[in-house]
């Protein structure tokens, strides 16, 4: 597929920056000292859809509560108290590096290179399709190799300085050897390839979807913001650190895969067995994948490094039953049986709770502490709840009228697949549907089975169907007909570990350091202007081929989503980013890049 020529305008025209207010806050930007740095506790918060339009959150169910006496202290301790936050964290070892490139950023010189780099990346379509054939086999994964070309052509430094592995022929794996090898390596992850564009909306589209246009402010196109940014964004990062003669202490590696948005299959799959084969498990200091961004909700700029998944379950239910002609029906037609069936999980949703002990109540927690413009009768329930049964199903009853927080809190199941019957004048012999389930990270995929088998039984019974769920036989009595209970696809998938976030936890709080240090210097603040909320996402990356590389997995990569909007386009018409986001993910792939290099506690 040819791409559209792009039209660029002159990147010396000003852009304008999506600027958010930041809190009111005294915390300094200045790094703190080691011992202060180790002593540093950051308590979960977590701001997911009800703040960032995003894919959702969640917290780590091991965070302490506060101390009854700091929640009642009635002053600014006793907010610090529900949800700390880190220091704004900023390189010491390579502090003349990290301020000469922050200048650099802020030119008309790198502002075109940028718009050049990434408006090129979304000239080349990377489109990949669910059910795709092995690589070698099926002709569509071809399109890869003339993206792989532009890579090798734009990033010369980093071809040149890193050795670079392709795994299954189009993952790419990069190294970049540290000097130090006994550190853990850094490893930065992204995918290559982008949803299809339909073709019944190409011209719903400002600008053609594979253009990479720049109107003098965004980039337009199919990948511009998910996630090609990311991808960019690191090697646009490396290839400026090589050119300045940087040399990195501890090793970095980077992992992109080429099919993650058909759940990646083929790529991340085959990278994550490559990666362990060649450095181990736990072999990483840490991860950092696309995830969650950061902007403004309820009075406060908030900031949503993924540090979980829920996990997957998509329930295949299979009736079959004797066929005939249709002008002598039964009083239940297979099709007819199927959709009681349905009705009954409609009825039936999964009960969630507020519960002291889950991940969402400490993201309520902090919502309390952070956002000033929740409700004051919320807020006093929420403090309350610490100690008080009472006052945690008050607010469990006004959070829940929101039914995004609902489903944040629990396992989800949405109906999504249907099927039955050949022709109008013959009985259906089969019928069959997929329910869809995103399982809590509480939960498992054993307890959504379980679930799903049970709901169902009774209704088994009564239309006299022999009944098989998930390979066990529940009922085999001679029977009218059978329901099937399955895994549709064998691609269930348990929610994955919770990255640590606890006082010792390095790596989240040199994350959550990083991102203040990011955002504060790109809007030079001389306070505090952000707040860190751990959360979960509720769709799944690259990272759940990555489990076992490394318990510090982050889905974040510091896209800025303005006033709480929904990123712009992401898997529909009219995908973009504004040039100043993508400047800012570079200045935050940089900042972190240096901290993590120079740092002694990972």
């Amino acid at each position: 597929m040819n791409a559209p020529s792009s039209s660029t305008p002159s990147p010396t025209m000003k852009v304008l920056k999506e600027e958010l207010p930041p809190p009111t806050s005294t915390a300094s930007t200045k790094r703190p000292g080691r011992a202060a740095f180790k002593r540093a506790l950051v308590v979960p918060l977590v701001v997911g859809a009800y703040f960032l339009g995003r894919r959702s959150l969640s917290l780590n169910p091991s965070w302490p509560l506060p101390a009854l006496e700091d929640v009642f202290a009635g002053d600014a301790n006793a907010d610090a108290a529900l949800c700390p936050q880190a220091t704004p964290l900023v390189p010491e070892k390579h502090s003349e590096l990290w301020q000469s490139l922050g200048s650099s950023y802020g030119t008309d010189e790198f502002l075109k290179k940028a718009v050049d780099n990434l408006g090129g990346a979304v000239r080349v379509p990377t489109e990949s399709f669910d059910k795709m054939d092995e690589v070698g086999k099926d002709p569509r994964w071809e399109v890869f190799g003339p993206f792989h070309n532009y890579l090798l052509k734009t990033f010369p430094l980093v071809h040149s300085t890193l050795s670079l592995t392709k795994v299954n022929t189009y993952g790419l794996a990069y190294e970049w050897t540290g000097s130090d090898k006994s550190l853990k390596p850094l490893l930065l992850a992204a995918h290559q390839d982008v949803v299809p564009v339909d073709p019944t909306t190409v011209d719903q589209w400002a600008h053609p979807p594979f253009s990479g246009y720049f109107d003098g402010s965004r980039i337009w196109g199919r990948g511009s913001s998910d996630d090609k940014s990311g991808l960019i964004g690191i090697l646009t990062t490396l290839e400026t650190l090589i050119s300045k003669g940087w040399k990195p202490t501890r090793t970095i590696v980077l992992s992109f895969g080429f099919d993650e948005e058909a759940s990646g299959l083929h790529g991340a799959s085959a990278l994550g067995k490559y990666l362990e084969g060649a450095y181990g498990e736990n072999a990483f200091a840490m991860i950092v994948d696309e995830g969650g961004g950061f902007g403004e909700q309820k009075g406060a700029v908030l900031a949503v490094p993924g540090i979980g998944e829920k996990g997957y379950l998509d329930t295949r239910v299979e009736v079959t039953s004797p066929g005939g002609h249709s002008s002598i029906p039964p009083p239940h037609t297979t099709i007819g049986i199927l959709a009681q069936l349905l009705v009954q999980y409609e009825a039936n949703p999964y009960k969630v709770e507020l519960n002291r002990a889950t991940p969402v109540y400490g993201f309520f927690q902090c919502l309390a502490a952070h956002a000033p413009q929740i409700p004051s009768s919320l807020k006093k329930s929420l403090k309350k709840s610490v100690s008080s049964d009472k006052a945690l199903k008050e607010a469990e009853k006004e959070l829940f009228k929101d039914p995004i927080l609902k489903n944040l809190a629990g396992t989800t199941q949405a109906i999504d697949l249907i099927d039955g019957g050949v022709k109008t004048n013959a009985l259906p012999e089969r019928a069959w549907a997929v329910v869809n389930h995103r399982i809590a990270t509480e939960s498992s995929v054993a307890g959504a089975k379980a679930h799903d088998t049970a709901l169902l039984r009774e209704l088994a019974k009564q239309f006299n169907l022999s009944y098989t769920a998930f390979g066990e036989t529940i009922t085999s009595e001679p029977s009218y007909g059978t329901l099937t209970l399955s895994d549709a696809w064998g691609a269930a998938l348990e929610p994955a570990p919770i990255t640590p976030t606890g006082p010792d936890a390095a790596a989240y709080q040199i994350l959550s350091g990083t991102i203040k240090a990011t955002y504060n210097t790109h809007r030079s603040l001389k306070d505090d202007g952000i707040v860190v909320a751990p959360g979960i996402m509720t769709g799944n990356t690259d990272t759940r081929y990555y489990w076992k590389l490394t318990e510090n997995i982050f889905r974040y990569n510091h896209h800025n989503q303005g006033s709480g909007k929904a990123l712009s386009g992401v898997h529909t018409v009219n995908e973009s980013i504004p040039i100043d986001a993508f400047i800012e993910m570079i200045r935050f792939f940089t900042t972190l890049i240096l901290n993590v290099d120079e740092s002694t506690a990972l």
